[in-house]
C-alpha cells in the first residue's frame, strides 16, 4: 500500500499548486450572482478548475435533441468562465424521467445509448471548452441509480462505456474521469464503494488506459491525516477517513494492474455548522457539528497538502463555493450549506436572509496558500 504521509503547517500557510485545485459551484444562478461568483474567483481564490455539476434531466426536460431555456444560459455561464481561463470540469449525471421508466428520485437511463447521444450532443455545444468530464455521481447510493440498469460496479460500467465511446469519438484527449463513489458500506440505500469499486474493476474498467478514477474521500469529522479507527462515533470505520479511503482506492487500483492512471478527488471537504440557527436537518448529521470554522480551514488546506505530495493523485475539487447563499437551504437545515467558502452575512458572521456575502476562514487560508508571496494575518 502507498502511503500518503500526513502534512503540517503552524505559523505560516503552505504554498499549493493552484492548477491542481479546484472549486465545486452551483451554476443555477441569477446573472447577478453568477458575476458574483466569478469576482471571487477571479480576484480571490484563483485555482485552475470550477467543477459544475449538470443535470442532463434539466437539460433535456422534454425528449431526446431538446436543449432547453436552463441549457442556454449554462452554456454563456461556461464560456464566460472559459474566457476569465478557468478549465472546466462538468459532472454529468441525473436523467431525464422520458429516458426511466423508474419515475421517483434520480437515476441513469434505460439504455446507456441514450445518455451517449447527449454527450455526443453537448460535446458538439460546448466540446471546445469543457476540459474534463465525470461520468455520473456517486452511482453506489441508490438515490443517484433508481433504475433498470444492474445496482452494481458491472452496471456502472454500462454507461461508462458508452459515455467512453461517445467522448472519444469528438476528443481523443480529454479527460474522462469515472464517478466518485461515496464512501460508504451496504445498506438498503447503498453499495459499499470499495467492493462497487472492484466491480467496476471485473466488469473491465482497467481495460481504460486513457482515463482517471474518481474519488468522493469525505471524511466527516476526521482530520485527513488521521486514520481509522477510533471509538468516539464517525471515527471507527475507514469510510470515515479520508486518508483511508485514498488508500484503499489506491490499492485496488493498483492490484488490478491500474497504475499508471490517476485519482482525481473529484469532491471533498470538511463540513460546519458554526453560525448557523437551528442543526443539520437529516437524522444522523449531528457529527456535522463537531468541526468548527477552524477545523474545516485546517483539515482542508492540510489535505491539499497531502493529494499534492502524491503524482498519483490528480486535480482536487473542494466542494463547495456558494450553496449556503441559494434561497432557503440554511432554513432548511440542508448540509449541503456547511461546506460552503461564502455565507449570508458581513464581516465574517453569518446573518440569515442577509442582502450581503461575507465569507469563512478556509475562503481567506485558500487565498493566502494558492499566493506564495502572501501571509495573511488573519482568516478571519
Amino acid at each position: 500500500t502507498e502511503a500518503l504521509g500526513t502534512a503540517r503547517f503552524a505559523d505560516t500557510l503552505p504554498d499549493l499548486n493552484r492548477v491542481q485545485m479546484g472549486i465545486q459551484l452551483d451554476a443555477n444562478l441569477e446573472q447577478s450572482d453568477w458575476d458574483e461568483a466569478m469576482y471571487r474567483l477571479n480576484e480571490h481564490l484563483t485555482v485552475g478548475w470550477i467543477k459544475i455539476q449538470l443535470p442532463w434531466r434539466d437539460v433535456q426536460p422534454n425528449g431526446a435533441g431538446e436543449l432547453s431555456t436552463f441549457w442556454q444560459r449554462t452554456r454563456l455561464y461556461l464560456e464566460d468562465a472559459d474566457r476569465r481561463g478557468f478549465r472546466i470540469f462538468l459532472s454529468i449525471a441525473k436523467a431525464p424521467l422520458w429516458a426511466r421508466s423508474t419515475q421517483n428520485e434520480d437515476g441513469p437511463p434505460d439504455d446507456p445509448a441514450q445518455f451517449a447521444a447527449f454527450l455526443t450532443q453537448i460535446m458538439g455545444e460546448v466540446g471546445g471548452i469543457v476540459d474534463g468530464i465525470e461520468v455520473w455521481n456517486e452511482p453506489n447510493l441508490i438515490r443517484e441509480w433508481r433504475g433498470n440498469i444492474p445496482f452494481t460496479g458491472g452496471g456502472y460500467m454500462q454507461l461508462f462505456a458508452a459515455a467512453y465511446r461517445a467522448i472519444r469519438a469528438v476528443s481523443p484527449t480529454m479527460p474522462i474521469i469515472t464517478a466518485g463513489l461515496a464512501p460508504t458500506g451496504n445498506s438498503e440505500g447503498s453499495r459499499d464503494d470499495r467492493s462497487f469499486m472492484r466491480e467496476m474493476y471485473a466488469a473491465g474498467l482497467g481495460a481504460y488506459g486513457d482515463i482517471a478514477v474518481g474519488a468522493h474521500p469525505y471524511s466527516w469529522n476526521n482530520p485527513p491525516e488521521a486514520n481509522c479507527c477510533g471509538t468516539n462515533g464517525y471515527d471507527d470505520d475507514p469510510h470515515f477517513f479520508f486518508g483511508d479511503n485514498m488508500r484503499d482506492y489506491r490499492q485496488i487500483m493498483v492490484e488490478n494492474g491500474h497504475t499508471d492512471v490517476q485519482l482525481w478527488v473529484t469532491e471533498f471537504g470538511w463540513p460546519t455548522w458554526d453560525g448557523f440557527p437551528g442543526s443539520p436537518f437529516e437524522d444522523g448529521n449531528d457529527w456535522i457539528l463537531r468541526n468548527d470554522v477552524w477545523d474545516q480551514g485546517n483539515y482542508t488546506i492540510n489535505a491539499f497538502v497531502i493529494g499534492q505530495a502524491q503524482p498519483y493523485i490528480g486535480p482536487m475539487f473542494l466542494w463547495n463555493l456558494n450553496f449556503a447563499t441559494l434561497e432557503g437551504l440554511i432554513q432548511n437545515g440542508d448540509e449541503r450549506v456547511a461546506y460552503s467558502l461564502v455565507v449570508p452575512g458581513v464581516g465574517g458572521d453569518v446573518i440569515v436572509g442577509a442582502d450581503t456575502l461575507t465569507e469563512r476562514p478556509l475562503y481567506w487560508m485558500l487565498y493566502d496558500a494558492i499566493r506564495p508571496e502572501v501571509n495573511l494575518d488573519t482568516y478571519d
